[in-house]
């Protein structure tokens, strides 16, 4: 197994990626990093299980990726909210260049 130390610095890396792409708003890399979530994880519980590592040091980790986790899903909702608004612009800028079609072409002439 190696050095628990490696563990937590690797879930340190991940935990500031994912930082990254939350503050850019890049929701691919956010995507592939969520996938590495559950993997970077695994080994330092399995470290905290077999008490070689502290649980402070875990504890703090997994609560700043609980923080992430719930600023991600916030800015997603916000994201998803805007693209629904804009749809719904889109919808209503359609609804009403049909509507001027249709009264051009009713005119009698």
């Amino acid at each position: 197994m190696a050095d628990p130390q490696v563990h937590l610095d690797h879930l340190d890396q991940l935990i500031a990626d994912l930082g990254r792409a939350l503050a850019d708003k890049d929701w691919e890399a956010m995507g592939r990093l969520n996938e590495q979530v559950k993997p970077a994880v695994e080994p330092v519980m399995v470290a905290l299980e077999s008490g070689k590592v502290e649980a402070e040091p875990v504890r703090l980790r997994l609560q700043e990726l609980q923080q992430f986790i719930d600023a991600a899903d916030d800015s997603a909702r916000i994201a998803r909210q805007e693209a629904e608004e804009g749809l719904k612009g889109v919808n209503r800028n359609r609804s009403a260049a049909k509507a001027y079609q249709n009264v051009l072409s009713n005119r009698p002439k």
